[in-house]
């Protein structure tokens, strides 16, 4: 378990308005926008790029269906 360190950081009125705007909803806080922010900027992991490239791979074989085609199967 994870003991949350209670700090106080100072940041100008713009950066918190940015912060803000990333919410993906309103109660979110302010650190896990942060997570989610260092969460995009990490490296892929060497299976996730080779996921990346067998998936790219199936595609240009034509090997997916699209929703279209699900829903027609699925009678919706």
């Amino acid at each position: 378990m994870v003991v949350p360190l209670t700090t106080t950081i100072q940041i100008s009125e713009e950066l918190q308005q940015e912060l803000v705007n990333k919410k993906l909803y309103q109660k979110e806080t302010y650190e896990e926008v942060i997570w989610s922010l260092l969460e995009d900027t990490r490296e892929l992991s060497e299976e996730t790029k080779r996921e990346i490239a067998e998936a790219r791979e199936e595609i240009r074989k034509g090997k997916f269906h699209t929703l279209s085609d699900v829903k027609k199967e699925l009678g919706l």
